[in-house]
């Protein structure tokens, strides 16, 4: 379900993008939706030597593909990510337990990223402004 969903945004995103180059005058929600296409994009770099667990994937994914980016610009995405990571396995592991013992995305394991990413967005932003 996760796949399709990010496959089906990113097609969107690079048609929208196309469409973009040619047009003069973009409306406010054209810019957002190229925004957060170039969000997309962003969250799905990684590095060739160190890559991430499937845990790590579903955080990630599901991070980007239901808003949680949206408040980013693109250049804070991938250290919001990595930070992301950080707080998940040490304030909530029983996030990664819950994958790696039913090597699914339960309702659980949903709701305890959401909590992780609702207080680890508060925290990014307040460290953010303090920058």
């Amino acid at each position: 379900m996760i796949r399709k969903s990010i496959r089906g945004k990113c097609s969107q995103f690079a048609e929208l993008e196309a469409f973009a180059q040619f047009a003069s005058d973009l409306d406010k929600a054209t810019h957002n939706q190229l925004a957060r296409g170039q969000r997309l994009l962003e969250l799905l770099k990684q590095s060739q030597s160190t890559p991430l667990g499937v845990e790590e994937q579903i955080l990630t994914i599901y991070t980007g593909t239901n808003g949680y980016l949206n408040s980013l610009e693109v250049g804070q995405v991938r250290k919001f990510l990595v930070e992301l990571r950080t707080y998940l396995k040490t304030n909530k592991p029983q996030f990664q337990e819950i994958i790696s013992s039913t090597k699914t995305f339960t309702e659980d394991a949903e709701a305890i990223l959401k909590e992780a990413i609702q207080e680890q967005r508060e925290r990014f932003l307040l460290q953010e402004q303090a920058a």
